[in-house]
């Protein structure tokens, strides 16, 4: 695995086994099961499908291939004390085990990209269109192993930017919601994107005495009935990334 790894890259493999960055590295640095804490190995089956990605005989993934002299860091080496910026030091050089190198500019393989929205809604309409906010980069850098843990589909994840002090102190005008429109599903309790009468609001729903409501966290707003046309759910907040720190500290 560490071989084909060295010559194709950890995106390079996931690539071509449609597989995401975080599952290969897995494989790769064999990760404990959160359940029994026991190595992840790599099943039969995986080994069959990567041998016949990469053309290599069946069994292949299943021998020991030792080390090459490609990947065998010398016995000894001298070393000068001055070992300036890592970034310049050669590649056979040994480095920290389990520390990959990076270079400036080269995108982290554990991060996915989803877009940094702004919704336009009309009243009374199920459908919304979005345009991507590029006033803040037009995209939001989040953990791949949070989508995979959260079993989201990341083209249903947008972010959209908080707006008013009605959420706050649990969400400051500026932060950014990342909104599941997978998930429209009222949950009481939950915090959810809105389509109120044509105006996109984040709030948190309640269900009492046989209505649902929309609340906020900030109590200088009276609570609105979500019922009807008036109240579409556009998808349920699944994370937020606070960016104003002002009204905070």
């Amino acid at each position: 695995m560490a071989l084909l790894v060295a010559e194709y890259g950890v995106t390079g493999m996931a690539e071509k086994l449609n597989k995401s960055n975080s599952q290969v590295s897995q494989w790769l640095n064999g990760s404990k099961n959160s359940g029994t804490g026991k190595p992840r190995g790599i099943s039969s089956g995986s080994c069959r499908t990567i041998e016949a990605a990469f053309g290599k005989p069946q069994g292949w993934m299943d021998a020991d291939h030792g080390e090459t002299a490609a990947h065998r860091a010398p016995v000894e080496q001298s070393h000068p004390v001055d070992q300036s910026d890592p970034v310049d030091w050669p590649a056979d050089l040994p480095f920290l085990a389990g520390v990959s190198r990076i270079r400036v500019g080269q995108p982290t393989v554990e991060m996915t990209s989803i877009k940094l929205v702004t919704m336009h809604l009309q009243a009374g309409i199920m459908g919304f269109e979005v345009q991507q906010d590029f006033d803040d980069g037009g995209t939001l850098d989040v953990p791949s192993r949070w989508i995979e843990e959260g079993d989201f589909v990341p083209h249903c994840l947008m972010a959209i930017k908080v707006r008013g002090d009605s959420m706050q102190p649990l969400l400051y005008q500026g932060d950014i919601a990342v909104v599941n429109i997978a998930d429209t599903k009222k949950v009481s309790g939950g915090v959810y994107a809105i389509n109120f009468d044509g105006e996109p609001v984040v709030k948190r729903l309640r269900f009492e005495r046989n209505e649902w409501y929309m609340t906020s966290e900030n109590t200088l707003h009276p609570r609105r009935l979500c019922k009807g046309g008036a109240c579409i759910i556009v998808g349920r907040i699944v994370r937020f990334e606070a960016r104003n720190f002002k009204d905070r500290l």
